[in-house]
């Protein structure tokens, strides 16, 4: 059982690369895990998505006004761009930067299309990394999570 968990989360990690879905950071918070902090990586991208919702529903009211703030929004997503690149989330930095393009030409039809993908990608993401991480929990994977599979 052990050695085909061992197998199913090293499939998983590879996967979440394969697809776009993490980058370098995300190796690099790994390094980072330890025996004496063996859930830190979850612990961070927990930290991620606990914060990130407010700025998500900070975004969803800024787009729901009239006429759009494009300063403010770009601001927000700003935000939610360095916190996503601080978990390596690559998909979600890439609906970052489109979002702010549109920002940036003032076109609120593609802030709110770029928006609706983003939200799809943050909870597609977050879905593949609970799943993850559960894998991870047993006590025989947690000692090879933060080996590089890629």
């Amino acid at each position: 059982m052990e050695r085909s968990q061992h197998r199913q989360l090293t499939s998983m990690r590879k996967a979440l690369f394969d697809q776009g879905f993490l980058d370098e950071q995300f190796v690099q918070l790994e390094e980072l895990q330890d025996d004496a902090n063996p859930n830190f990586v979850e612990e961070i991208v927990t930290l991620f998505y606990r914060e990130s919702a407010r700025l998500i529903l900070n975004i969803e009211q800024a787009l729901e006004k009239s006429p759009l703030d494009f300063p403010m929004l770009d601001n927000y997503i700003q935000q939610f761009k360095g916190r996503s690149s601080s978990i390596g989330a690559k998909k979600l930095k890439t609906e970052c930067t489109q979002f702010r393009d549109y920002c940036r030409a003032g076109n609120g039809v593609g802030c709110k299309r770029t928006f609706q993908q983003l939200k799809k990608e943050y909870a597609t993401l977050r879905k593949k990394l609970e799943a993850y991480f559960q894998v991870a929990s047993s006590s025989y994977c947690k000692r090879f999570a933060s080996d590089n599979f890629i």
